[in-house]
């Protein structure tokens, strides 16, 4: 098909994986892209991978990339005709699509009045239902107060679902089995949803308890026609937020298929649809039958790369084109399916600090060449708390699934991002239980084996290894010269150089090292065992030790004072003993008598006040980062001394929030 009749520039008016991503098939249309940026992405990976790129506000969202006159602005100073909003942001704005069009300028993407149409949650439920699509049993009315889902609650029945109105991603969703807990999830819900959305509007649905999400894919051009390009499966979530997709989902037959699929027509074609959109449904695992509409995103999906490599279909690609008035080509309802795909989502996170967001600068990035990687980072960038805490995306694709997933496991293995926390190693705990191995999945999966999340502990093999490359670093310029080796040589002898490796879960090494060092191979005694330095370069090094050797991507803090090392997919800070003194752990902790801020953020709620007295779980303070609230809770029996959280106030990691005394048995 001609490229001639396209845009000559489009801006994306995104940021992270999802720009790069956009921007890789503007190119091969051969059309010239401009990135726009924040002053928290000066150096990100758009940035550079634009024709042009424009700053459009400071580091938060809402300055920036939600600053909607600032990036009509950029179109209109650069001359783009087009602008492609990627996901997240302003993608599914109705105001935002109305300015484009206002402006002469395309919004690559549905008209307005499909998004508004989609976009009100509750509305949309009501047209697709008289479309003749099956719906979940709920309360969809609008600006529905607390009381009036208490009050419907008894007819739904329980366990309901509390859900955003304007939004989705899993954001402010809140499940309620006993109505004690209403309350608090009513709060909790609407806090998170207008930090998210602007919008605290709630629903209430019936819970189906072991449900399968999924998903079809659609495109609708502008004559008519539209299309469903297969589902995908994304029941492995956690909160509600999607982490590993595929595509064809092992659950769907041919013939379940093709009813999903024509459902998610009539869905599109209810509000006039135009571009790519996603409509999400429920099925009931045990009854396959049973499937309810969803949502509809009006947009590109995180996921949707497991579904252009399963249909050969550039996705992105197709946007630009029905956005600029080409056709879709003729044929069947649904587009033929080959192979298998899965992606897993790498985020910047701690799962064995209940998923804390990690912020700072990536020391190494290392990524598999052995599949699709679609990355928004660079080497040298700063991760930052202001935005979502994705860092890529790993698609893995076979010709079945088994070949799928275990070639998505050797990939995660062979990536590191070091500098920040990572999920790696628990997205290949994740592929690896039995039942994702089988196919037989439901949304309740993370939440049933929590050993997935659990830290990775360093053994004698990474402790040794940090004691390596320390060692590498005190050689001499010329290998071997025991003269510039500050390590207690003397003239009877070269004494062995000791060092006491911890990391920042408090595992503790006390490392020997013997012999003259050269850049080729050392040995260090570390416990009982022997490690034997093989072979190196700048960002990776070889471990032998009691007969096994690990391969190790490495890197040092600019301080000095820890290194990070990474194997198999594990990541690990380990810290010198002796150079640092005072340690903060990753992800940070508090100290006695003291609840600190276990990441950068902000204070959003404050449930207790000097002189009050908790008990042990009970919450304290309410932190939001990076779209999330991570909520402070009392580690113990205590009276409240001090509190020093501010609602709505900044915090940094660490920062003590409240003081505490703690109860005596006798009280």
């Amino acid at each position: 098909m001609s490229n001639t009749d396209l845009f000559a520039t489009v801006l994306v008016a995104n940021r992270g994986e999802i720009a790069v991503r956009v921007l890789r098939s503007l190119r091969n249309l051969g059309i010239r892209s401009v990135a726009v940026y924040s002053d928290a992405d000066v150096d990100a990976a758009h940035v550079r991978a634009a024709d042009e790129a424009v700053r459009i506000g400071p580091a938060p969202a809402a300055d920036s990339y939600r600053n909607i006159p600032a990036i009509l602005n950029a179109a209109r100073e650069t001359g783009a005709q087009a602008i492609h909003p990627g996901y997240g942001f302003l993608s599914e704005n109705e105001e935002f699509v109305a300015a484009c069009e206002q402006a002469g300028i395309v919004f690559i993407g549905p008209t307005a009045t499909a998004v508004a149409a989609m976009g009100d949650k509750i509305a949309a439920k009501e047209r697709v239902a008289a479309a003749g699509v099956p719906v979940v049993p709920g309360r969809h009315e609008p600006d529905m107060t607390d009381e009036q889902i208490r009050d419907a609650i008894p007819d739904i029945g329980l366990p309901v679902m509390l859900k955003p109105s304007a939004g989705g991603g899993g954001k402010g969703m809140r499940i309620v089995r006993d109505l004690v807990d209403l309350d608090e999830a009513l709060g909790s819900s609407r806090r998170e949803a207008q930090a998210a959305f602007g919008d605290d509007t709630l629903l209430v649905e019936r819970l189906i308890e072991k449900p399968r999400h999924i998903e079809v894919q659609i495109l609708a051009d502008n004559y008519g026609l539209t299309r469903h390009l297969g589902e995908r499966e994304c029941s492995l979530q956690r909160r509600h937020q999607k982490v590993v997709e595929e595509a064809p989902s092992p659950f769907v037959d041919a013939a379940l298929r093709d009813r999903l699929g024509q459902a998610a027509i009539e869905t599109a074609n209810s509000c006039d649809y135009r571009g790519a959109g996603t409509v999400e449904f429920i099925v009931d695992a045990n009854q396959p039958d049973h499937f309810y509409f969803l949502e509809m995103n009006t947009r590109l999906q995180v996921e949707h790369p497991v579904t252009e490599a399963v249909t050969g279909w550039d996705l992105v690609e197709w946007q630009v084109r029905i956005a600029a008035g080409q056709p879709l080509p003729a044929g069947t309802p649904g587009v033929p399916l080959h192979g298998h795909a899965v992606e897993a989502r790498v985020y910047a996170e701690d799962p064995g600090q209940g998923f804390l967001p990690s912020s700072g600068e990536l020391l190494l990035v290392a990524e598999s060449d052995l599949v699709r990687v679609d990355s928004g980072v660079t080497r040298g960038q700063h991760v930052s708390t202001y935005y979502d805490p994705m860092i890529s995306k790993v698609i893995a694709v076979g010709d079945d699934r088994s070949g799928a997933l275990a070639k998505l496991d050797l990939a995660l293995a062979e990536t590191a991002y070091l500098g920040v926390a990572t999920n790696i190693a628990y997205l290949r705990r994740l592929i690896a239980l039995p039942e994702v191995r089988a196919g037989d999945l439901h949304t309740g999966i993370i939440a049933e084996h929590p050993e997935v999340a659990e830290s990775d502990l360093p053994d004698d093999h990474d402790l040794a290894a940090g004691a390596l490359l320390r060692m590498t670093e005190l050689m001499p310029a010329v290998p071997g010269d025991p003269w510039q080796l500050p390590d207690g040589w003397r003239v009877a002898g070269r004494a062995p150089l000791a060092l006491r490796v911890r990391s920042s879960d408090g595992s503790v090494i006390d490392v020997e090292i013997r012999g003259v060092p050269t850049a080729a191979e050392m040995s260090i005694a570390a416990g009982p065992a022997v490690a034997v330095f093989a072979s190196g370069s700048v960002d990776r090094f070889e471990v032998g030790m009691a007969g096994e050797r690990r391969t190790y991507a490495m890197a040092r803090e600019p301080s000095g004072d820890a290194v990070w090392l990474a194997n198999d997919g594990r990541a690990l800070r380990l810290v010198e003993m002796d150079r640092l003194q005072a340690d903060v752990q990753l992800g940070g902790g508090a100290g006695a008598g003291s609840v600190r801020s276990p990441m950068p953020g902000t204070v959003i709620a404050v449930a207790v006040e000097p002189g009050t007295r908790v008990l042990a779980g009970e919450p304290l303070v309410t932190v939001e980062a990076m779209k999330m609230e991570h909520t402070l809770v009392a580690p113990e029996d205590a009276d409240v001394v001090e509190v020093s959280a501010v609602l709505g106030q900044p915090v940094a990691l660490d920062e003590v929030l409240v003081g505490l005394e703690p109860v005596a048995a006798s009280d």
